[in-house]
């Protein structure tokens, strides 16, 4: 059997599932898609695409928020062979033109004209937009009638060492680099969830925001027909709120920002609990932290404590849950760090978040912490197939059937990252304990070296800063420089009201709470607060919401200076 994604679609749809395989939000509410009309779209747009002179090994960019319309069309091109080449919905022109230039692409799926004005200039031989597939579809019918075979011969030349898809990095620094990944790659990054037990199954509903130009939302695409779960598409990040109680999500991945947010508007409320409700509170809290002790250690719950805890659930629980949809069964976070204290604090309420780490370049993940097998502050055990190691700098390395193909048109840059034995560099520090959790420390790029040789992990400071309600954002800066320090911002639904002097002592606290647990060298001396926060739109974090540390460091150089003047 060959491990093509078009293998990986044909599966899905011979399976003769009865759950539907999306759910769309439309004008009257939320409408399923089965399998057998996602099958007819595909097959009808295979063969359009077939029809309009598209082949294997050509690249083809698809430009679009997380729609149906761009999952659909993703299967499509993996069954003619093309190669898809994924761009950010909030791309530039000049963005866009890098990624349809550099892949080669011979075409760009658009959403609507004002994505299609981003590309106009680019002379591509085909341009589709969403309001346009339809007549895709109708050559598709057309063209399958007069070349009954014509799809599966096209299928059938697709092998699993082909290209699937160009993946462009965030460019963090630099340009992006377009990572190689062939067929066998996704292919077997879905199948690793066979043998993760009870990560995703086939009864679950997955709420999908994440943008499908980043690993983490294709993978979780593609799981959805690996797994049979049903998929619901939100196209915009900020009406997910709206969206989770339309779907009531089993399954929710996500980037840790949006746990961050959850997090900060529930703390902020039970420390406006005071009175009776103040001591049920807080004896809900402290069931639910025994109750998290015992099961992180995997030990069932001791009668009395089950007892009580239903009752906490009932009575507390319930209400947080509420928020996520009232039926989440587990909480995906990856893309970036999760502080530990967010993750234990979610779990003492009832509310399993699982952390996973990886990298484009090893097609999305190469350890997760399973629901049953977990530990908060990691990011699990590495998965089935996987080998994971540190070299003699910390830096982890990773080897599996998943490492992608190299950077395309740049054989210096894949060497730097890819040796012949075929151990992937993660560019990540961390240590593996002796019962195989992997612990991220920082990005080796990422640490500072002060004035004074000490090196620092900023992520960790950043992360504990986070957990502050009052607190949106830090960074932390103070590379060759005498001392660290940060800049801040603070979160408007916490902070609006409150005067300032009280916004910079809540600051303050949390400061020297997060320096009492560090060595001198490490501790944060100073800090200014932003008349801001990071933003995209100013360029200063990527789609998946990391911050992209010289942009910020370069709009805020003034605020920097200030930090260290005497």
């Amino acid at each position: 059997m060959s491990r093509t994604i078009g293998q990986l679609w044909r599966e899905a749809v011979e399976a003769a599932r009865t759950n539907p395989a999306y759910l769309v939000e439309g004008p009257d509410g939320w409408r399923e898609v089965s399998w057998g009309e996602a099958a007819r779209a595909v097959h009808e747009i295979a063969n359009g695409l077939l029809a309009r002179g598209v082949r294997k090994g050509d690249a083809f960019g698809i430009l679009a928020q997380t729609t149906l319309e761009w999952a659909l069309f993703d299967f499509a091109l993996a069954r003619i062979g093309a190669v898809g080449a994924a761009i950010y919905a909030n791309s530039s022109p000049k963005d866009c033109g890098y990624i349809l230039e550099h892949s080669d692409a011979v075409g760009v799926l658009v959403e609507d004209e004002e994505q299609r004005a981003k590309v106009a200039d680019i002379g591509l031989a085909h341009v589709i937009a969403f309001s346009e597939l339809d007549a895709l579809r109708a050559d598709g019918r057309e063209h399958a009638a007069a070349h009954p075979g014509a799809l599966a011969e096209a299928e059938a030349q697709v092998g699993e060492d082909d290209l699937f898809t160009f993946i462009y990095t965030s460019g963090t620094t630099g340009p992006p680099k377009a990572c190689m990944i062939r067929h066998r790659n996704y292919y077997e990054m879905a199948g690793c969830v066979d043998h993760v037990e009870e990560f995703a199954i086939a009864d679950d509903t997955m709420l999908l925001y994440l943008p499908l130009a980043h690993n983490f939302g294709r993978l979780m695409h593609l799981l959805g027909a690996h797994t049979g779960y049903t998929t619901a598409f939100c196209p915009d990040p900020l009406r997910v709120a709206e969206a989770i109680p339309a779907v009531r999500p089993t399954l929710l991945p996500s980037v840790p920002r949006l746990y961050e947010k959850v997090h900060t508007g529930v703390s902020a409320q039970f420390e406006q609990v005071r009175g009776p409700r103040r001591r049920l509170l807080d004896w809900a809290l402290a069931v639910g932290r025994r109750a998290s002790e015992l099961r992180q250690r995997g030990e069932s719950l001791p009668t009395g404590l089950a007892l009580q805890h239903r009752v906490a659930d009932r009575l507390v629980y319930s209400k947080v849950k509420k928020r996520l949809g009232g039926r989440l069964r587990l909480g995906i976070s990856g893309g970036a760090p999760l502080a530990k204290e967010i993750a234990e604090f979610f779990h003492s309420i009832d509310i399993l978040i699982v952390e996973g780490w990886g990298l484009t370049e090893c097609t999305t993940a190469a350890s997760v912490n399973r629901p049953n097998h977990f530990r908060f502050g990691t990011v699990g055990p590495a998965l089935p197939g996987f080998e994971v190691r540190t070299d003699e700098d910390g830096e982890l390395l990773i080897r599996s059937p998943t490492v992608f193909a190299g950077y395309y048109k740049d054989e210096e840059a894949t060497r730097g990252v890819l040796d012949d034995e075929g151990w992937l560099r993660s560019g990540d520090l961390g240590a593996i304990d002796e019962d195989g959790f992997i612990r991220i420390t920082d990005r080796k790029k990422d640490i500072l070296v002060t004035a004074g040789g000490k090196n620092v992990a900023p992520q960790n400071l950043e992360n504990a800063l986070k957990t502050v309600p009052v607190i949106s954002q830090a960074l932390v800066v103070g590379d060759r420089r005498p001392y660290v320090a940060a800049l801040i911002t603070v979160d408007p639904s916490v902070a609006d009201g409150l005067p300032q002097a009280e916004v910079e002592k809540r600051i303050q606290k949390a400061v020297d709470e997060v320096n009492a647990e560090l060595s001198r060298f490490e501790q944060i001396k100073r800090f200014v607060v932003l008349p801001r926060d990071f933003s995209a739109e100013e360029g200063e974090v990527t789609p998946t919401l990391k911050l992209k540390r010289r942009v910020c460091a370069e709009h805020f150089a003034s605020e920097i200076e200030q930090l260290y003047s005497t």
